[in-house]
Order: C-alpha cells, then structure tokens, then sequence
C-alpha cells in the first residue's frame, strides 16, 4: 500500500507554492554550507562536554525520583510498611541492568549507528528506512509520525516532573521549614524556573550547553561520591550487579512486578532523546560521554541509595535526598534544580530536531526555525514550538501538582517512542546492514520484549495521568495525518488544472508574447507543469521576461547534501531555463544562494534586475474532497499558519510579485 507520504508529494509539500514555513537563519551560505560538509566541527572534548550538559540531563536526574517511586510502587502493590531486604536489592539489579540492556546496549551501541548521514531522531531513521526500501509504505510513515507525536509528549512531561522533584526537596530542608511554610511556594517556584529555561532557548544549543555542561559534570560526580559515600553502609548491595536477582524478582513477583517495571522504566526515560540530538554533538562525543562519566556516576548512586536503604530501611520514603547530612541538603536541593533544569533541555533540543524534521519531509506546515550556530547545523531554535511546549509544561505543573502525580502520567509516551525506535531499526538491520533475517529478529526482538514490558507496566498508570501522553500523541498524529492528505489533495487538483512545461513552450512558439527586460524566476512545486503564477501573468499581463527560470526546490530523504549535487539546470526553449534544487532535510532552502550557484554554472542573469513570482493559493473547505469537513478545516487552519514564502526562501521583499488563487480541499 502506498504512503500518502510520496516522493512525488514531498517534493510538492517542499516547494513555493505549497503551504510554506518561515525560516530565519543567522548563519550565512558559506557557514551553511561548511556546516553541511561537516556538522559536528567542534572540539571533540567541547562536543562531548556538551553532551552532558544537554544530551545526559533528563536521565542523568533519575535518581532523584527513580527509585523512591519504585519503593512507593511495591509498597502500594503489597500494603507492607517496609521492604523485604530481597525486594530492595532486587529493584536496584533491575534498575543497573535496564541501564545496560536500554541505554548502553541498545541506544549508545545499536541504534546510534542506525544514523541517517549523522543525524538522529525517529523521523531521521523513518526517512533513512523509505530512501533504503526503496518505496514509501503506510506502516513506516505511521511508525514515524505516532513516533514523533509520542516524543512531544515527553518534551513536555520531562521538564515538568524533572524541576519539580527537584524543588519538592526543599521541603526536607529544616532551616526553612521554620521559616515558611515551603508546600505553598513548591508551584510557583517550579513555573519561574521553567519560564526563565523556554525564555534562555533562543540563545541556543551551543550556548545552553556552554553553561549546562560543567554544571552536569558536578552534578555527576557529586551523584558518584554520594553513591561511593554509602555502599559500605551494606556491601551485600552489590549482590545487585548479578542480573539474576532482578530477574528472579520479577519471575516470582506476580502481578506487582509490572508495578516495579512502571518504576524501573523512570530510570531508563531519557534514552530517546538522547538519539534525537545526535545530530547536536555527534555520535562518538555522546558515546564516550555516556561510558565514561554518565553511566559510571548513576550505577554507583542508585548503589548507595539501596546500601543505605538496607542499613535503614527509614530512608526509603526519599532515598536519594537522605544520602547527605543536613548541613548539606540546602547546596543539594540547587544543583539537584540546577540539574532538573538541564534534564529539560534534552527534550526540548529534541523536540526543535524532531520539528524540522517533520517539516522538511512535508509532516507539518513550516514553521519558523532559527539557526543558532555557525558551526553546527543542527542547532536550531523554533520560537512556536518552544512556546507552545511551554504552556504545555505549566498545564501539566499547576494540573498534577506534584511529581508523584506526574510519574503516573510519564512513562507511556517515552516507552511507546522506544517500541517504535526499535521497530524501524529493525528494518534497518534487513534493508541497509543486510543482517541475516534470524539475527536481526534476535538482536530486535530482545529490545522489542523489553519494550512491551515496559509499555504493559506503563499502561496500569492510563487512568491515573498517563491518558494525558495518549491524549497528546493522538492529537499530533491527526495534525500531521490532516497536512500529509489535505496538501496531497490540493496538489492533485493544482495538477489536474495545469498544463504541462513542454506543452505551454509549444504554445509560446506559436503566439509569441511581448518581451520585457529582466529575469523572471517563477518557483513552482512541480517541476512538469507550468508554474501557476507564470499562466497569471501571460493571461492578465500579456508578457514574457527576456529571461524565465522555473525553479524547484525538493527536500531530501537525507539531512544534508552537497553544493555539487544540489542542482540540475536544463535549457526548455528559447531564454527558458529549468532549476530543480534539492536540499537535505536539515538544510535551509534559500532562493539567492541557489541562484548563485546557478551563475557560478554558466547560467547568465543580473540578480539586480530579477523578479520573483510567487504563486499563493486560498484554501477552501468542500464536502467532496475526499476528507471530513472537520479535517478540511483543520487543514485550512494549518495553511493559514504556515508563514509565507518569501520569508522561507529568503528573497528579498521588494521583488516578489505574488499571483493568487483559490482551490478547495
């Protein structure tokens, strides 16, 4: 069956007279286009660095709740007081080896060489799965979009309960518990910080990171030293390494053991944005990163945690606030908010990565995407998105109140995002890497039945908060469903009603218009069909330029590709030249810098003396166009938010000559 995500329809979506995407860049075109030879040009150890700081925040704060959620959830499940020093153990082998199964094996080692041309993310490895299959198939656009749409679930339930557990640690703090009364100002305090954090965004990624990556290194040490501080409490801890007492536990348990796997997972959320901003820092940085200073730091403090909680099983109501004394429970709380503030940021850096994506390969209306970096490519800030993730995140704070409520809700849209993950690496393994059919179901097939573990446990919370990820994930995949058919509607009825290149030349040699001077550069979506605004102008205005460009611009089912193999420039008739560009999806299509590497081909024009034609449609709801009128409109509103196409190509205001018309859907 075929996709409505077609080769044909990405090129249509991709060009002028579709619905467009506003982009505002700071870089220039050489910058651009060193940064697509090579997008990670950093130093190694600054990109590794950065990683911390940006990449390992979300999982790098687990600790904080991870493990006081799991106790919480065997208590509830028994109706016991305390834990059995068995179920303590247990849970901490289960947490340390989910670390090693999910994050280490299967991100940090497996799926990050699923990269497409070094970019990560789901719809990098949807886009890598078609262009390597060969053909666009419903099931792996579906698998993309409930991918993506499962991942802005996550951008912003992340930021939510990250800050605030952090924060609730202040009502452990003695000194100020006689002061005021803390419970009142745990909200308040939690919606400042996250505003201040959305507000920092368009500084951008290289410059959070700059800020957030010493920041993470001490907080990772700090989480060592604290873990090193206390497995001499009770060294039997280390019974923990030995994977079979987790899966002893869970063989015995019941029931109650998809309560533990809901906790386990806490540990393990971050996994997923950690692929998606691969494209930020580059593979070997986040890889080194992880094995030397994030992994390490985490198995020793969920270590100490469960030493100290079996040398006092008091402290298993908060585990990790109770591991330093009081004088320094203060300091802690900050960096722990320090940290939390950080753990967003891998979401939210995710999310800008994931959006452009979906732009690119014609998923949602183009948006506005800001370039931050000169450097780095992939570091982009899209003002729309950024606002509406945080009204998301503050809806979910002043909502749930407490990160014990916001657990309920996390997990679904995170452990969903991992099954698809693994899903389209499996293709991968068959289409690209050419693997044996029994090793690449073994090799998936073990993460896919951790994954489903994962997402039964995660399913118990639906009722308690986790609906809110389903919720969002469906909305989403609506939205991009509604966009991907309604622009593939309007496409097949501009088409019906055009008329070909080739037949409109032999036309023009029959009745010959009247010339003007000048270059006419008409962008078009399809490069076969006459542009729409060059039929405008020869029915109402009656001329011709000297000299007439057709230019389309496609996107690519590649992030980038080279200056070299960006155009095709074939001569149709007398002073007729057709441009057919293609970019990559992580590229910014701007029309003045592809002009310029027409010239710098043979192609002969005065840039001074050129104007643009721009064909601009007026959508129009009907009932006969093959979607509910529910979803016409929806569609309607989607191309009203798109912004134009001047701003999106980049061609200067003064010269664009825009010719509408209306078309329903």
């Amino acid at each position: 069956m075929t996709s409505p995500v077609s080769e044909q329809n990405l090129q249509n979506i991709s060009a002028a007279t579709a619905p467009v995407m506003s982009t505002n860049t700071k870089s220039d075109d050489n910058n651009s286009h060193k940064s697509a030879k090579d997008p990670h040009t950093g130093g190694f150890l600054t990109l590794a660095l950065g990683s911390i700081g940006v990449v390992y925040g979300d999982i790098g704060t687990s600790p904080i709740y991870a493990l006081k959620a799991t106790f919480a959830e065997i208590l509830k499940g028994t109706g016991n007081t305390t834990l059995a020093r068995s179920e303590i153990i247990s849970v901490v082998s289960l947490i340390i080896w989910a670390l090693v199964f999910i994050v280490t094996l299967k991100y940090v080692i497996f799926i990050m060489r699923a990269d497409n041309k070094g970019e990560g993310g789901i719809l990098s490895l949807m886009a890598l799965v078609q262009k390597a299959a060969g053909k666009q198939t419903l099931t792996v656009f579906m698998l993309g979009a409930i991918g993506a749409a499962l991942f802005y679930g996550d951008a912003m339930i992340t930021p939510a309960i990250s800050v605030l557990s952090a924060i609730e640690g202040l009502e452990n703090v003695e000194q100020l518990k006689s002061l005021v009364h803390i419970k009142d100002y745990i909200l308040p305090i939690t919606a400042i910080i996250l505003i201040v954090l959305f507000m920092f965004q368009f500084k951008g990624t290289a410059k959070v990171a700059w800020i957030f990556g010493p920041v993470m290194l001490v907080w990772f040490a700090c989480l060592g030293i604290m873990g090193v501080m206390h497995i001499g409490d009770d060294l039997s801890i280390l019974q923990a390494l030995n994977p079979l007492r987790g899966f002893d536990y869970l063989t015995h348990a019941g029931f109650s053991s998809l309560l533990v796997m809901g906790g386990v997972f806490l540990a393990v959320t971050g996994a997923e944005a950690l692929y998606a901003d691969m494209g930020h820092f580059g593979r070997k940085p986040i890889q080194v990163a992880w094995i030397a200073v994030a992994f390490p730091a985490l198995v020793l403090n969920y270590l100490g945690q469960g030493a100290m909680a079996l040398s006092n099983p008091e402290t298993i109501a908060d585990p990790f606030y109770k591991m330093v004394p009081a004088s320094m429970l203060f300091p802690l709380v900050i960096l722990a908010a320090c940290a939390t503030v950080i753990a967003s940021q891998a979401v939210i850096t995710g999310a800008f990565s994931i959006t452009q994506q979906a732009i690119q390969l014609g998923l949602l209306p183009r948006l506005e995407i800001r370039h931050t970096s000169e450097t780095q490519s992939g570091q982009i800030y899209l003002p729309l998105v950024n606002r509406l993730i945080l009204i998301g995140v503050l809806a979910l704070v002043f909502t749930f109140k407490t990160s014990e409520n916001l657990a309920a809700a996390y997990g679904i849209a995170v452990s969903g995002t991992m099954v698809v993950t693994t899903s389209l690496a499996f293709m991968v393994t068959r289409h690209i890497w050419k693997w044996p059919l029994p090793l690449a179901l073994l090799v998936a097939g073990s993460f896919v039945v951790i994954d489903i573990s994962f997402i039964a446990a995660n399913l118990l919370k639906v009722i308690d908060g986790g609906y809110v990820s389903l919720l969002f994930g469906l909305v989403i995949v609506v939205v991009m469903w509604t966009w991907v058919r309604g622009s593939e509607i309007v496409t097949q009825k501009a088409r019906k009603e055009s008329i070909s290149l080739s037949d409109l030349m032999r036309m023009l040699e029959k009745s010959k218009p009247a010339r003007v001077a000048g270059t006419a550069v008409f962008l078009t979506a399809d490069p076969e069909m006459a542009p729409t605004a060059l039929m405008h102008n020869l029915k109402h205005n009656k001329v011709l330029h000297k000299r007439n460009i057709m230019l389309t611009i496609r996107s690519a089912e590649v992030p980038r590709i080279a200056e070299a193999d960006q155009l095709k420039i074939e001569e149709l008739g007398e002073d007729v030249k057709r441009i057919v560009a293609t970019v990559g999806y992580m590229q910014t299509p701007r029309v003045p810098h592809i002009l310029a590497m027409a010239r710098r081909r043979g192609l002969d024009f005065d840039i001074m003396q050129t104007s643009f034609f721009l064909g601009r449609r007026t959508v129009k709801a009907s009932a006969n166009s093959g979607m509910p009128m529910w979803q016409d409109n929806l569609y309607i509103k989607l191309t009203r938010s798109a912004a134009n196409a001047t701003d999106f190509f980049h061609i200067p205001t003064g010269r664009v000559v825009e010719l509408g018309s209306q078309i329903t859907v």
